[in-house]
């Protein structure tokens, strides 16, 4: 794939990704955690966190493996995918299990039981999407993948809206009603995404190979542990808070640490759209000898000038952002955001470097990296959640995640041999300072409300990028001028 493919592929799944997801973000998440309250918000989202931590034995890796081993052995697709999805079944029960064992014994009430097992089944319709798209990216077809990331979000935000403002009954809007708008909505996915996969492999039953299941599960498994560690470390903070603090205040610093953190967690989404493309494309590349360096420069450009643009300007204006978006509660949220927004830098370098070397499959260093850094995040959530609560669980997360952007950066460049002068980094250094001072007098001087302040500092970021070549305006006009690129199929 060329670097021009590249860039248009990602455009295009992360304009449909913006067409829905902010709305989803803005109208759905918001509205339920104003309505529902910051209490009962806070007690589902603790609760959607504890299952996430346990996707390594509902995944056990096999995704991100089986994006990495289809992109490099496209025949390998009819052979794997009856296989894999009977696996998935099991590894369900075995998943559903636990949850359950543990969230017994470490004392959840049965409304908060009632919550895992949706959430539980949940989490399982959301990795089997997860699986199904990893075959259908590994075969290059960015296009359909990209459809495929927004559709249960669509049917999702339809039917929200359809139960929050639609009055279609007289009871006050229930937190669990959200759930199961979640459950429907991945089921419609997985059914057009299996439908695809199924069409692709010429493949329409189930098979049942215990001896298939281990040799998978074997290959699969430094992928479970990095899924396991990466899991701990990114969804860990809210679980400590809810269970550290004393439970009168547990329920609501969980939810202003949400409150923070879902829009935080909206914009991570969107660095992650280039994990989905970068993986099986740095497989393929790697095994044909090609030359790297242009496609982590234009992922690098890219991902830098949107996380620091994003992180300069909403912490800037994080009080109107966080008073518009929840009203009662926007003081307290706004300081946690205040911490948690760094976290979006780190996040979309890893993105980019964890991807290379998971392509590499260097995931014995991977795993090291990610556990040091669950031993920074829970020895600082340990030491600060009693002193400063949800601030203390908001510091843990950006300690733990600059930790993991530094370590996979060098490790990298190093292990790929990779030479450091391919990240302009004075450009990146200028471009940080000029888009700082400039959203500094925006905040004192410009007077056009929220939305035109915003709108306008954004322009002002692109400005910059231009003017300090962090992105070449020339590389772009070449690329319109030469139209849209075909989908790699």
């Amino acid at each position: 794939m060329k670097q021009k493919d590249f860039i248009f592929n990602i455009f295009f799944i992360v304009f449909l990704n913006l067409l829905i997801k902010p709305f989803w973000l803005l109208g759905i998440e918001r509205s339920v955690l104003n309505v529902v309250g910051a209490e009962s918000f806070g007690i589902y989202f603790s609760v959607f966190c504890f299952t996430f931590a346990f996707n390594m034995l509902l995944d056990f890796g096999l995704t991100n493996f089986n994006n990495r081993n289809i992109a490099q052995n496209t025949q390998l697709l009819s052979k794997h995918i009856s296989g894999i999805l009977s696996l998935r079944i099991l590894l369900a029960i075995v998943y559903l299990v636990a949850v359950l064992i543990v969230g017994v014994v470490i004392g959840y009430t049965s409304y908060q039981i009632k919550i895992l097992l949706w959430m539980a089944l949940n989490q399982f319709l959301t990795t089997l999407i997860l699986y199904l798209r990893s075959n259908i990216s590994a075969l290059l077809m960015f296009k359909t993948d990209s459809f495929l990331s927004v559709v249960d979000k669509l049917l999702g935000v339809i039917i929200c809206s359809i139960l929050i403002w639609g009055n279609i009954t007289d009871k006050p809007f229930d937190i669990m009603w959200f759930v199961y708008a979640q459950t429907v909505s991945h089921l419609f996915a997985v059914a057009i995404a299996l439908v695809i996969v199924m069409y692709k492999a010429k493949v329409i039953r189930l098979t049942w190979n215990f001896t298939f299941y281990i040799a998978i599960l074997k290959k699969s498994f430094p992928f479970a542990l990095l899924t396991m560690l990466m899991t701990i470390y990114g969804k860990v903070d809210s679980v400590m808070l809810e269970r550290i603090l004393p439970s009168s205040i547990a329920g609501y610093q969980t939810g202003i640490f949400a409150s923070a953190f879902r829009l935080l967690e909206s914009l991570v989404n969107i660095a992650f759209l280039f994990s989905v493309i970068l993986l099986p494309l740095f497989a393929k590349m790697l095994k044909n000898k090609e030359n790297l360096v242009p496609i982590i420069k234009s992922a690098f450009t890219i991902l830098f000038f949107f996380s620091i643009t994003s992180t300069v300007i909403l912490v800037a204006y994080r009080m109107p952002i966080m008073a518009f978006l929840y009203p009662e509660i926007a003081a307290e949220s706004a300081s946690i955001f205040l911490i948690l927004m760094p976290c979006l830098i780190p996040f979309s370098m890893t993105y980019i470097f964890g991807t290379l070397l998971t392509a590499n499959g260097n995931l014995r260093a991977l795993n090291i990296t990610s556990a040091i850094a669950i031993v920074v995040n829970v020895l600082i959530n340990f030491t600060l959640i009693p002193l400063l609560e949800a601030r203390g669980a908001a510091i843990a997360a950006l300690a733990a995640q600059t930790s993991i952007m530094i370590m996979q950066f060098m490790l990298a460049l190093k292990l790929l041999k990779i030479p450091y002068s391919s990240i302009p980094y004075f450009r990146c250094g200028l471009f940080t300072c000029l888009l700082i001072v400039a959203t500094f007098f925006a905040t004192l001087y410009l007077p056009f409300g929220l939305i035109g302040n915003l709108t306008i500092c954004g322009i002002a970021a692109l400005g910059f990028a231009f003017a300090t070549r962090l992105i070449d305006l020339k590389f772009f006009g070449k690329f319109l001028q030469k139209g849209n690129a075909e989908e790699v199929e």
